[in-house]
């Protein structure tokens, strides 16, 4: 059986396209087949939209609602571990990503030779300002996560039930999906494709989650951080040492009227500004730490409801 995952957040306009859009899906997959939709404490009536929809849809579907807004990588882990199947597949709700990749991820999967399949775009049909944003932070990505990452990102991704499971069991708090999959390795398959325009609504990828989304990505998998702060510290002697000479050159010649204030103004500001980054990046380490000795669980389940015909 082929679990579809499908987080919902906001996507009210899109539900009935979507809707109609798995129900043409799953006529095309010759297996039994379930939708998980995960209602990621969407403040929209797309919940209440799903409820009204799926009974008529023809096809086996799950509404999976949490008690709150957790974020998309939480959401995505409360469908596979809501989703019974033997194969999993992820896919968007705004329907930017063509259906068919769910396809191409199944047949790849059932051939045996892969674990896991990503999605990756090599094309994209948004405004200039989101390709260049988006561009922009997976080279970043790329540069301070994992180099093995496909320049165009990875939204979505298909897998096995062992493959899930080896992925439910890393139970982090501030990390991210796609720097596990990664990070775990075993037998990967890459799939082209090239993303469709918005149809529905506003994207809700903004800068700020952007920004959230690579700090969690970057101190989750990466210490790099910590390497470029010990860098910045070695320079910052080097550069101390060399204002050190100078300045001694200066007072033996008689350049500087006042004793010692140049020095202790450019050391002072250099290594106090130096120290509060060093305590910043310090900081984030530490607070992801203290949340991973908490142990609460990523999000709670509110409700689970079934729709359709049942196994």
């Amino acid at each position: 059986m082929l679990s579809l995952v499908i987080p919902v957040f906001r996507n009210e306009p899109s539900i009935p396209e979507l809707v109609e859009t798995v129900a043409a899906l799953a006529k095309t997959i010759p297996e039994e087949f379930e939708a998980v939709f995960v209602d990621d404490g969407s403040p929209d009536r797309s919940r209440d939209t799903l409820e009204r929809l799926l009974p008529a849809a023809g096809f086996r579907a799950r509404v999976v609602s949490l008690s709150r807004n957790y974020g998309s990588f939480a959401a995505v882990r409360a469908g596979l571990a809501a989703g019974g199947g033997d194969y999993f597949a992820v896919m968007a709700a705004d329907l930017q990503e063509p259906p068919s990749l769910v396809s191409e991820f199944f047949t790849l999967l059932r051939s045996g030779s892969f674990d896991v399949v990503v999605g990756t775009r090599d094309q994209r049909a948004d405004a200039l300002s989101s390709r260049f944003s988006s561009a922009l932070f997976w080279r970043l990505y790329r540069w301070l996560v994992r180099r093995d990452v496909p320049a165009g990102g990875v939204d979505v991704f298909g897998c096995t039930r062992a493959f899930r499971d080896r992925i439910l069991e890393l139970s982090e708090s501030n990390s991210t999906v796609v720097g596990l999959i990664f990070w775990l390795g075993f037998r990967r398959a890459e799939v082209k494709y090239s993303r469709l325009p918005r149809r529905h609504g506003v994207s809700g990828w903004s800068f700020a989650r952007k920004v959230r989304y690579l700090l969690d990505s970057t101190f989750a998998f990466s210490d790099l951080p910590i390497r470029l702060l010990s860098l910045a510290g070695l320079m910052g002697m080097s550069v101390s040492v060399v204002l050190a000479v100078a300045v001694l050159a200066a007072k033996i010649n008689g350049q500087v009227n006042v004793p010692g204030y140049t020095a202790t103004v450019l050391v002072v500001m250099f290594f106090g500004g130096l120290n509060s980054f060093g305590i910043g990046v310090l900081g984030e380490y530490l607070w992801r730490t203290f949340e991973n000795t908490k142990r609460r669980p990523e999000y709670v389940v509110a409700r689970v409801d079934e729709y359709g015909p049942q196994r």
